[in-house]
């Protein structure tokens, strides 16, 4: 499909900065199927009234790690720019794939150092060495081989590391130490995404307690989500956009108790695109959910063949993003193209840190 039909006039002021507090308190636009073409406002703390007994919400507890990185380029000449890395992939104990800038500033062999002061193994700096360039050595991507190891290297990021705010909240401050807690879910478990998966962020332990006096279920599964969520999708057509691999988990507890949950008439609530993503991964053709274990690449478009999920809840995204083309192919893109208008003009807020649309399934 033709990428500018995902384009919409998004006015900045609507890009959220700072999340709602508490985190419940966020909007919550209802989008009903198109054979209603029915929008209504609610807030997030309305989820319970939203659903049925027998629903199932499937959160992911990936935890974001700070992996924004600041440093210096040395051992070339006098001359030390800056680079800054955000780290997207770890490939092994040592090494991590990242996006980095001025990406033309490097070449292999460069040494980049982050940070001057720490406390990891009594050093002063953390050193990584540009092992190789993207493609043909074009682009901002790297793999970054760091002087550490494991989780001494763990720990040196942790120290040195910013959360990696999303670009367009990034272009408006700087991330600080209230983005620790603000860009990490309540289910935030295992460690290694380098973005959050947002629509978690809304949930707190009142709302839960809530949703579990509603008699709706709570799963987990475990998405790493890369940085890669943040490209813009460049391409004229969709069929040309490449999306990154991210690693996932569905446990075979958790197949389990979903497909019962189908079996007695309940309904998959995903909340994130990321969960959604995962769970269509594991889900074979006629809708069962496998354990699964392993990368995803799913890049969902208008014309996809949902599987598993019945309803979706997940924050507002960007004209002509990946995850726009998501909500569009689940609830319809001229639904989603109304609902987003609406959105807009009634001041709903956008983005990671923005309210949230609960989607119904296109009937189509």
């Amino acid at each position: 499909m033709r990428t500018d039909l995902f384009d919409f006039d998004l006015p900045p002021k609507r890009i959220a900065l700072r999340p709602a507090m508490p985190r419940d308190t966020a909007r919550l636009l209802v989008v009903r199927p198109a054979a209603s073409l029915e929008f209504t406002d609610a807030g997030v703390r309305d989820l319970p009234d939203l659903l049925r007994r027998g629903d199932a919400l499937v959160v992911n507890e990936t935890k974001v790690i700070p992996a924004r990185l600041e440093g210096r380029r040395i051992g070339r000449g006098e001359e030390q720019p800056r680079i800054e890395a955000t780290l997207h992939k770890r490939l092994d104990g040592s090494r991590w794939r990242a996006f980095v800038r001025p990406a033309k500033r490097l070449k292999p062999g460069d040494v980049i150092r982050f940070g001057d002061e720490g406390k990891v193994c009594l050093l002063g700096q953390l050193d990584a060495t540009v092992e190789d360039k993207g493609e043909g050595g074009q682009g901002g991507e790297v793999t970054l081989a760091f002087a550490f190891h494991g989780p001494v290297l763990d720990q040196a990021i942790e120290e040195r590391g910013d959360m990696p705010l999303p670009p367009y909240i990034a272009a408006h401050r700087s991330p600080d130490e209230r983005d620790r807690a603000d860009y990490q879910t309540m289910f935030a478990k295992d460690a290694g995404s380098v973005a959050a998966p947002t629509a978690g962020l809304h949930f707190t332990d009142a709302l839960l307690v809530a949703l579990a006096e509603r008699g709706v279920g709570l799963h987990r599964v475990t998405l790493h989500v890369g940085a890669g969520t943040f490209l813009p999708v460049k391409s004229e057509d969709t069929g040309d956009h490449k999306m990154h691999a991210e690693w996932g988990a569905v446990s075979a507890k958790t197949a389990a108790a979903l497909n019962a949950v189908h079996t007695a008439g309940g309904r998959i609530v995903a909340v994130g695109s990321t969960t959604l993503r995962l769970i269509e991964t594991a889900a074979g053709k006629d809708g069962t959910i496998h354990p699964f274990s392993g990368e995803t690449a799913l890049f969902v478009t208008p014309g996809y063949r949902f599987r598993a999920v019945d309803l979706f809840m997940t924050n507002f995204h960007l004209p002509r993003s990946t995850l726009f083309m998501l909500v569009a192919a689940f609830s319809g893109l001229d639904v989603m193209r109304r609902a987003y208008a609406q959105a807009i003009a009634s001041g709903y807020r956008f983005y990671s840190y923005g309210d949230a649309c609960l989607l119904y399934r296109s009937e189509t």
